[in-house]
């Protein structure tokens, strides 16, 4: 029987639940089916936007809810009913986008939730290979803008490539400390530092918190399973956490570690609490 302790489950999808070849692995599907037999809330909670989430995740697969856009927004996976979204306004686009052209960080600004997949770009001359990526990669919903456009609307969130050191995300962090600034790894080459600047209540915790509120539960209830720098406040906001062997060691030896994405880690971190007995 499961834990009566635990009423969700939540889990980061890349690196964490995906696999390398961003499936999830047999095993660890198993698992979230077992978990949905004894009631047990399914999430998973991405930096990928929605647009992108639905390539990996189809309409069957085992969850119940998605946050998506690192807590941007929240969807029920079985319905696809858009429960919660936050936006930058107006006014904080321009304040943002025009910090970042002064200092010539290359930038993208999202859409709002749901089409955050959708975005306008500036790009400085700077060699930039994964910036270039991620506009071939969506060339069908980029828009090159010049600088400054005639206007801004308001926006999920604006994205900074850097192919640089982390002291660049430390000056945009200081620098937008009224704003949530999000490190995070580049999914497209796996290294190349995205720092993501968002409206300041988004994170992947307060979306769990919200998420929870609603369905009647708290953090002494929630396990939550990550890999990434996005995944911090998530995982210091959950009762029971871990993060993945293939993590980086600075969150190693923050969260207690389960087995890697690779190796059904999402499964073996559910064991750790519920016991040996799933499946």
């Amino acid at each position: 029987m499961a834990s009566p302790d635990i009423q969700m489950v939540v889990t980061d999808l890349d690196g964490t639940l995906l696999n390398a070849d961003h499936q999830i692995s047999e095993t660890d599907e198993q698992t979230l089916h077992w978990l949905g037999g004894k009631n047990v809330y399914r999430v998973a909670a991405t930096g990928r936007t929605l647009y992108s989430a639905n390539k990996v995740l189809s309409n069957d697969s085992p969850i119940d809810y998605l946050i998506f856009s690192c807590g941007a927004g929240i969807i029920n996976w079985k319905t696809k009913e858009l429960l919660y979204s936050l936006s930058l306004a107006s006014e904080d686009v321009s304040t943002i986008t025009h910090f970042l052209y002064h200092n010539q960080i290359d930038f993208q600004i999202l859409d709002p939730v749901p089409d955050s997949h959708k975005f306008f770009y500036y790009q400085a001359n700077n060699h930039n290979p994964d910036f270039n990526r991620r506009i071939v990669h969506y060339q069908e919903y980029a828009r090159p803008i010049s600088f400054p456009p005639e206007r801004f609307g308001n926006a999920c969130e604006i994205l900074a490539i850097v192919p640089g050191e982390v002291s660049t995300y430390d000056m945009i962090k200081n620098n937008l400390a009224r704003y949530k600034v999000i490190r995070a790894t580049s999914p497209l080459d796996g290294k190349t530092l995205w720092v993501e600047i968002f409206q300041h209540q988004v994170s992947k915790g307060n979306a769990a918190a919200w998420l929870c509120s609603k369905i009647g539960c708290n953090s002494d209830s929630v396990l939550g399973i990550g890999n990434d720098y996005n995944d911090i406040d998530l995982l210091q906001w959950t009762a029971h956490s871990f993060v993945v062997a293939n993590a980086p060691d600075e969150l190693k030896t923050q969260f207690e570690v389960t087995d890697s994405n690779s190796n059904n880690g999402v499964t073996k971190a559910i064991q750790k609490i519920f016991g040996d007995a799933i499946h």
